[in-house]
């Protein structure tokens, strides 16, 4: 699964790379981060290896990390080539209530500013950060559809949202037939598998493909911490405090027994398979069903390195499997409610599985396609 071969995001046709480039880490001026010259080395690095989706917000490093970008696009002659994600949501101007938040009149605002910072006329995904718990969802679509129309975003997702939220705008947007979203952003890893109860089937059902963040679990899984060390963040505090204020459980809090549990056996698997830890986790997200790409944050080039090794070579099928079960979620009302014997109870007692392969169906699976443009051929994604 390396970077140069092209996965469909969601029901769409935009191709992407497994692994996406993220910027949070491009700018210092958050007091921790990447400097300009380490940025443009990591941005350089991920081209040179066929990746092409990189991913930003203009909240990030306070507008720098769009800027920074904008200058190496510009300077590697590289638009048509990346596909470009940013997102919207953050306040730009503390007392102003609308100079954040979801509502047309902020989403407008932003959309330009990053417009400029960036360098560009258009962005390729255009994503909502963070539920703001107040703008109907009809403005927040019809915003968006109106940007698709004139051409200043190619497409739209949202990040960061409750599943009821993004399926009453996805049904709004089919019912309306407006352009519909093409991607959910959404924490994902080992360590934090909440998603999986409704968000992957919301997705596979309704047409859109999920990227993960912090697939390392805020760098719980990345190899720095063991269940005997006390879990000094090696990073400092500053990267914690930057966490703590945008309202994000700290790294502290995933210090437990089932995460140990998890980094135990993350360890076990690397040492195995010869790969580092971080690409045992990495590697392990990208390959969960609905998964369009993992979106990689590293602050040096020595670990953007290793990360973008993680899908050079495939784990067994036995280590996943130890993976999922050591990870595994427990048991929760109304999923734990529809076990085998209800279902025998609803069906009479009959089997009732699966259409055979190859039976039509009108629904569609949400299922990713790879494209491998070395081949040129396009087939159906492993899953």
């Amino acid at each position: 699964m390396s970077l140069d071969q092209y996965y469909t995001l969601g029901r769409s046709g935009l191709r992407i790379s497994r692994l996406a480039l993220g910027t949070m880490t491009f700018g210092d001026d958050w007091g921790w981060g990447a400097a300009e010259d380490t940025a443009r080395a990591m941005f350089d690095r991920y081209l040179a290896a066929g990746g092409n989706f990189i991913d930003t917000a203009d909240l990030y490093t306070g507008g720098s990390s769009e800027r920074l970008l904008g200058k190496f696009i510009a300077d590697s002659g590289s638009r048509d080539r990346v596909v470009l994600a940013t997102k919207f949501s953050y306040n730009a101007e503390p007392g102003n209530p609308n100079a954040g938040g979801n509502g047309r009149k902020n989403i407008l605002r932003a959309v330009e500013g990053s417009l400029r910072r960036l360098r560009t006329d258009y962005i390729d995904l255009y994503l909502l950060h963070t539920w703001d718990r107040i703008t109907p969802a009809e403005e927040v679509l019809q915003t968006l559809d109106d940007l698709v129309r004139a051409g200043k975003i190619r497409h739209a997702g949202l990040s960061d949202v409750p599943a009821w939220y993004a399926a009453q705008i996805q049904t709004l947007a089919r019912a309306h037939h407006l352009h519909p979203l093409v991607n959910l952003q959404l924490q994902y890893s080992l360590a934090e598998r909440n998603i999986e109860r409704e968000y992957v089937p919301l997705v596979q059902e309704l047409g859109m493909g999920i990227t993960a963040w912090s697939p390392l679990a805020m760098g719980l899984l990345s190899g720095k911490y063991r269940p005997s060390e006390a879990g000094h963040d090696g990073e400092g505090e500053g990267r914690l405090q930057v966490v703590k204020s945008m309202g994000l459980p700290s790294l502290a809090d995933k210090f437990t027994p089932r995460n140990w549990a998890i980094v135990g056996a993350v360890e076990q698997v690397a040492r195995e398979s010869g790969l580092s830890m971080a690409q045992v986790a990495i590697q392990w997200a990208a390959r969960q069903p609905a998964l369009g790409a993992v979106i990689l944050g590293s602050r040096n080039l020595d670990q953007f390195e290793d990360n973008l090794g993680a899908l050079d070579r495939p784990l067994p099928d036995e280590a996943m499997r130890r993976l999922d079960e050591v990870s595994a979620l427990p048991s929760q009302f109304p999923y734990s409610f529809f076990e085998p014997a209800q279902q025998a109870g609803l069906h009479g007692g009959v089997g009732v599985g699966d259409k055979p392969p190859g039976y039509a169906s009108t629904v569609w699976t949400g299922a990713a396609q790879r494209v491998d443009f070395a081949a040129a051929s396009t087939t159906e994604a492993a899953r």
